[in-house]
């Protein structure tokens, strides 16, 4: 019974499963939620109400801080939200807002994309799933569906009339009836498709029992920045995943997606829609329904209240060693493996554990497992590519939990846990600078987690490192790096580019690695940064340097007859007003012209056809490209390459990421 897909329907949980052929089971299900009283006698008569209406039983609450006297009542969140409005502070609220198939699940030892017979931390799973993609082509805005492609055995190009045209599609889906739709868009386009169905008096057969789940669409910060989730239409007994939003997909493939699901405990459905952070909450859910942990409703443990000297003394960012801007030759990177998950782990780092380091921390037992299933994937996938995907979400996931720890809402942080990682996670990178400083190697630079330095050998330095932090460590080798400057001539943090003995170039936070670059001038410098990888030294680099600025002047030669879908630049809107005229805010304006809904947070795409004028047109309608502006940044993207020849680093200043913004 390899579960694929679950949800909560009427008074139960419909789990789908495919064992040679797809079954769906129905399974009462009506779990209360728990509450306790901090004064029970001052709320007697609503526990006697609860008693009478809705079954309100004396139980024993278990949380991460110790056993609650308590209740548990057999009613819904709206009853949990009444007793929470009336007795307010004076009542603790658990298991209310849990899904409820996630809280089956975990309850009876199932998990989805899997038998149940096995460990859900096993890289090592199988799948007999039948896959097939659709493509539409067109505005989704304008919802046009005369030209749909469907790819299963074969691809069917399906074009006209749009009636006949979803008349094929809703045929051929059925005839077909495939476990998983791959669907660029999805989101944005099946709402529109259900509407064109009904009117056009066709049955939709996306759906396996023609029902459908609904997310809501919504606009919130995370991690410093507007994020937006575009409403969802989630079919019954089908995996639908949005190829172009789902971050989890573009991450991992459908592989990573199901090592998600199997995880947070959740469907393949709504793993694929969720952040990496959302993704650490629920497994961490997921984990203290197993071992029978309350999980808080709302969470009554706010950082208290320090002195002056304490904040003073806290730490609450990673350690950082800003590097001499240049080019280097022979440098190794010493990199630690999921610094603070570890940290977590070894150092006992929970919520409860701050004034009891003695107890066993729920954090550091919840993320063991999840450590070293990270570590068995990153060993797999040098040997073999199908677990790079896995490996990629495990790490995602691994690094927003130290994020969650001092999340205000976490289910299950807390500020000073937060804090106490951090601190540790300096003391760690300080110790392994004077670690190598001491065996002779010179530090070149080193951001939270890594080290760069020159120097040798660099086993035994490794060795001594995960020896005396008692963490595990990888090294890569760069023939030769390039760490860029600052508009003040002092090194970037976070800028840089070097050769792997493999001829690879690793990069970070140049044009070819940011997601708003046009495609036209990431594909300049990425040539430009693969002809300079065929050089393993310096020397060899520098007779490189004339292939290089040719690859720049053809670049800049063939510009103005360039093809304007090239020049898409991807931008996350933050919000929909702007004081003064910019090419943003042109770009805003735009998607509303064009007919399509614009919220907070959603990705734009669009192409600045007169920057002098803002005048800026949408990726469904561009046409015409202003070349001065693209000229730009084509040359801002040349400039951060020339810096790694000797006429590049002559007083001329590289151009810093702030400069691609409008």
């Amino acid at each position: 019974m390899w579960i694929f897909d679950s949800a909560y329907r009427d008074g139960g949980v419909d789990l789908w499963s495919k064992d040679g052929t797809v079954t769906k089971v129905h399974h009462q299900y009506d779990p209360p939620f728990l509450v306790h009283f901090r004064d029970p006698h001052a709320h007697a008569e609503m526990i006697d109400a609860l008693g009478e209406r809705y079954r309100a039983e004396v139980c024993i609450i278990r949380t991460i801080f110790g056993d609650l006297p308590g209740h548990s009542v057999y009613a819904g969140r709206d009853v949990a939200e009444a007793i929470e409005q009336q007795a307010g502070f004076d009542a603790d609220l658990f298991n209310v807002d849990v899904r409820l198939d996630q809280r089956f699940m975990a309850g009876h030892g199932l998990f989805p994309c899997g038998n149940g017979d096995g460990s859900r931390f096993s890289p090592e799973f199988r799948h007999e799933l039948d896959i097939a993609s659709i493509r539409v082509r067109g505005n989704p805005a304008h919802a046009a569906f005369s030209d749909i492609e469907l790819v299963h055995e074969r691809a069917e190009r399906l074009a006209g009339q749009e009636r006949e045209v979803l008349a094929d599609l809703f045929s051929l889906v059925a005839a077909a009836d495939p476990d998983v739709l791959l669907m660029p868009d999805a989101d944005s386009w099946m709402p529109k498709l259900q509407e064109r169905a009904r009117k056009l008096g066709l049955g939709m057969p996306f759906s396996r029992n023609g029902r459908y789940r609904k997310m809501e669409s919504r606009s919130y910060w995370s991690y410093g920045r507007m994020e937006h989730k575009v409403p969802a239409l989630i079919p019954d007994g089908r995996i639908l995943i949005d190829t172009e939003q789902s971050f989890v997909y573009q991450e991992g493939g459908l592989g990573g997606v199901f090592m998600a699901a199997r995880l947070s405990g959740l469907s393949p459905n709504l793993a694929s829609r969720f952040t990496p952070g959302t993704l650490i909450s629920s497994y961490e859910v997921c984990e203290a329904v197993k071992q029978g942990i309350a999980v808080p409703f709302r969470k009554s443990d706010p950082e208290t209240a320090r002195h002056v000297a304490s904040l003073q003394a806290a730490d609450r960012g990673g350690m950082m060693l800003q590097p001499e801007p240049g080019i280097y030759e022979d440098v190794e990177e010493i990199d630690f493996t999921s610094m603070y998950p570890t940290i977590i782990v070894r150092a006992n780092l929970s919520p409860e554990t701050i004034e009891h380091p003695e107890r066993a921390g729920f954090l550091p037992a919840a993320l063991a497992p999840l450590l070293q299933l990270r570590l068995d994937t990153k060993r797999l996938k040098k040997t073999d590519p199908r677990f790079a995907g896995i490996d990629s979400i495990l790490k995602w996931m691994l690094v927003t939990c130290f994020g969650y720890t001092g999340y205000r809402n976490a289910k299950f942080g807390r500020i000073e846990v937060h804090e106490a990682i951090t601190a540790k996670s300096r003391d760690i990178l300080l110790q392994t600078k004077e670690i190598a400083e001491e065996m002779g190697f010179a530090v070149l630079h080193g951001i939270v987690d890594c080290l760069w330095v020159q120097g040798s050998p660099v086993a035994a330095l490794q060795e001594r490192v995960d020896r005396e932090t008692r963490l595990s460590t990888d090294a890569e080798h760069f023939d030769w790096i390039v760490f860029l400057p600052q508009n003040d001539g002092s090194g970037a943090y976070n800028r840089y580019y070097g050769r792997h003995a493999d001829g690879s170039v690793k990069a970070g936070g140049i044009a070819a690695r940011r997601h708003d670059t046009p495609e036209y001038i990431r594909t300049m410098q990425r040539g430009m940064l693969a002809e300079m990888g065929t050089a393993s030294t310096l020397a060899g680099l520098g007779e490189r340097e004339e292939r290089v600025r040719e690859i720049y002047r053809d670049a800049v030669k063939r510009l103005p007859d360039a093809d304007p879908g090239e020049m898409l630049i991807s931008r996350r809107i933050s919000r929909l007003t702007y004081a003064h005229r910019c090419v943003e805010g042109a770009a805003v304006d735009a998607y509303r012209r064009s007919g399509g809904g614009i919220e907070p947070g959603m990705k734009i795409r669009y192409v600045v056809r007169d920057a002098r004028r803002y005048i800026v047109d949408t990726e469904w309608d561009a046409g015409k490209f202003d070349v001065p502006y693209y000229r730009e940044l084509v040359e801002k993207a040349w400039r951060e390459v020339e810096y790694a020849f000797p006429a590049g680093r002559k007083g001329k200043r590289v151009p810093e990421i702030g400069d691609f913004e409008e």
